[in-house]
Order: C-alpha cells, then sequence, then structure tokens
C-alpha cells in the first residue's frame, strides 16, 4: 500500500544555513533531492519518515570545480552533470562510466552522488569508485565542517559516521596517477542493480605496482580490497590474489544473485582487470 501523502510535511530552504536551522528546529527530518530511492519507499508504502527537507534548489551544492590538486564535486551533482562534466571526464573517467550504467536518464537526470553516497547501498554503482579514489566525503552541519575520508565513512549495511543534523556538502577526489578500470555486471547493462560493481586504479612506480580495488554488491558495505591489493603488487600472483579476495568479501544468497555466483564473478573481474590491463 502506497505511503499515504497527506501526512507527510515538506520543508523548503533558501540556503545551507537555513536548512541547518530547520535540521535543528525539526529533530529527525530527512534530507532528500533527487528522490529516486525515497520515491520507492514512498510507492511501495515502507516510507518512515514524515518530514522531509528539501534541498534540490541548493545550487551550491550542484557546483563541479577542481580546487588546487582537488576535484570538489558538489553533493547535489546528478549524474547526467558527472557524464558531461569535462573536469570529471580529465580527472576520473571511470566516475563518469559508473553514472553511465545508473538507470535510464530520468534517474541520471535526478539521481544525485550525493544521494547514493548517503543511501550507503552496498550496491551503489559510484561506491566503488570513490573507494578506489580514496574520496573524501565533506560533511557539515551548524556545529561545521568535517572531512571524512570516503573508506572510513560506512560503519555497517546502509550505516555512516554522519552524525545527527548532518549533511553531505561533497565529495573531493585527489589527482589519481595511473590507469583506471570500471566493469558492472547485472541483468541488463543499465536499469539494473549491479550483481558485482568493482573499480581500481594502478600505477606503475620504482617500487613496483600501486593499486586500489573498491568493490560493491558483495558485503554489508562497499569495501576497499587491501589485503589482495597486497599480493597483487608484492607477488603479480594471481590466483592466490583471486583466493585472497574471496576471502575478504561477504557475498549473500538473494533476489538477484547467489554468493556463489558473487565470488565467481568477482574472482573472475579481478583476473581480467589484472590480465589486459597490468600484466
Amino acid at each position: 500500500m502506497r505511503t499515504a501523502i497527506s501526512t507527510l510535511k515538506l520543508l523548503e530552504p533558501n540556503s545551507l544555513n537555513q536548512a541547518f536551522k530547520i535540521m535543528e528546529s525539526h529533530p529527525g527530518i530527512t534530507p532528500m533531492a533527487g528522490c529516486t530511492d525515497l520515491y520507492v519507499s514512498l510507492n511501495f508504502g515502507t516510507l518512515r519518515s514524515t518530514q522531509f527537507l528539501n534541498l534540490w534548489g541548493l545550487s551550491d551544492l550542484k557546483k563541479i570545480r577542481i580546487q588546487g590538486d582537488l576535484l570538489s564535486i558538489g553533493s547535489l551533482a546528478t549524474y547526467t552533470q558527472i557524464i558531461h562534466s569535462t573536469p570529471v571526464k580529465k580527472w576520473i573517467p571511470m566516475l563518469v562510466q559508473a553514472a553511465h550504467s545508473i538507470g535510464g536518464m530520468q534517474i541520471q537526470n535526478r539521481g544525485t552522488i550525493g544521494g547514493n553516497i548517503a543511501n550507503g547501498s552496498p550496491a551503489g554503482d559510484t561506491l566503488p569508485v570513490l573507494a578506489a579514489a580514496e574520496a573524501v566525503v565533506i560533511l557539515a552541519s551548524s556545529r561545521g565542517t568535517r572531512r571524512v575520508p570516503f573508506n572510513s565513512f560506512y560503519t555497517g549495511y546502509r550505516k555512516t559516521v554522519m552524525q545527527q543534523n548532518e549533511l553531505i556538502l561533497s565529495v573531493e577526489i585527489p589527482k589519481l596517477k595511473g590507469k583506471q578500470w570500471f566493469r558492472k555486471v547485472g541483468t541488463r547493462s543499465a536499469q539494473a542493480i549491479s550483481k558485482i560493481v568493482m573499480a581500481a586504479v594502478s600505477r606503475k612506480n620504482a617500487s613496483g605496482k600501486n593499486l586500489r580495488i573498491g568493490i560493491g554488491s558483495v558485503a554489508p558495505t562497499v569495501i576497499r580490497l587491501y589485503k589482495t591489493e597486497e599480493i597483487l603488487a608484492q607477488t603479480g600472483d594471481i590466483a592466490e590474489a583471486q583466493k585472497t579476495l574471496c576471502s575478504e568479501i561477504q557475498p549473500i544468497d538473494d533476489l538477484r544473485s547467489t554468493a556463489y555466483y558473487r565470488k565467481t564473478v568477482a574472482a573472475n573481474l579481478l583476473a581480467e582487470w589484472w590480465e589486459k590491463h597490468l600484466v
């Protein structure tokens, strides 16, 4: 049964400071913007919140810009903005690939990177990219601003370190040296939740290989494969790395796939990336 709209309250701030004040005066209010996940809950009658803070009009949170050695992407930047952004294309093309894989044009026009981060689904397509890129999430409230490394942002399934009344302002991505790679496996190439989604950055230097691998849909949260990275960087033994990967992930059986399938495909993707891009 769909959620009754007549019971819901919507507040729309004119500025970020006003948004913080509204959050303080309305404990438990839910921030919203693109609503691509929220409307699903509304349609299925599982929406728990009754008060909502519409951030869509805060244009400052939609900006994408380079600041020194960082690429800053505002939390309300849509996937369409990311796809067409020249700075993003140059800085982190694997994020453009991820944005292309999310839903159809309507979802890309409304869905935001901040929403993908805040929602915290382990199947979020942009999240392994941010993990491999060692991005930083910028949080803010009336108390001030703080920076949280993306790989420390999640504490459990759809749980984060965000404190009461905090909003995601932006995500910052440092310059990436080396090759970038992204791959999503789903029922279709788009408009399908990922069964496996993986992103990686690789760079050869004087001491060997510097590797970073993020993976989603195989654990309660998106994860970095630190042990797998170490095996590959030190020995290049892909068979051992595949075993290590299978020990680092925690896939489950669900309606979209099985744990066995996810382990097998994740190991195969690792080998594909290694053999085609690094060996």
